[in-house]
């Protein structure tokens, strides 16, 4: 895969430790620098927008704009579906 394939630029300034360690393993390793931040950004922006979804989420709750529910609420309200909670013979085997 070509990194500079079809993506856009963008100009960061690494603090100097993180720019030598990055610098030092790319080096070690023959990848570019780019190639490792890509990875650290792919890495890590799934678990980034989780945790600022569910923060979101706790504010928005506190102030009263959202309410959570129990999990006896939510399969009242879906109804005890046996294709989603699945029978209750195959839960007791």
């Amino acid at each position: 895969m070509n990194l500079m394939e079809g993506g856009m630029s963008v100009s960061l300034r690494l603090p100097e430790d993180l720019d030598k360690r990055l610098g030092d393993l790319a080096v070690k390793t023959g990848r570019s620098k780019t190639f490792y931040m890509l990875e650290a950004i792919r890495e890590h922006l799934d678990d980034l927008e989780n945790l600022y979804l569910a923060e979101q989420r706790l504010i928005d709750s506190r102030a009263g704009r959202t309410r959570a529910i129990s999990l006896d609420e939510v399969i009242h309200r879906l109804g005890e579906n046996e294709a989603f909670l699945g029978s209750p013979a195959s839960r007791d085997s």
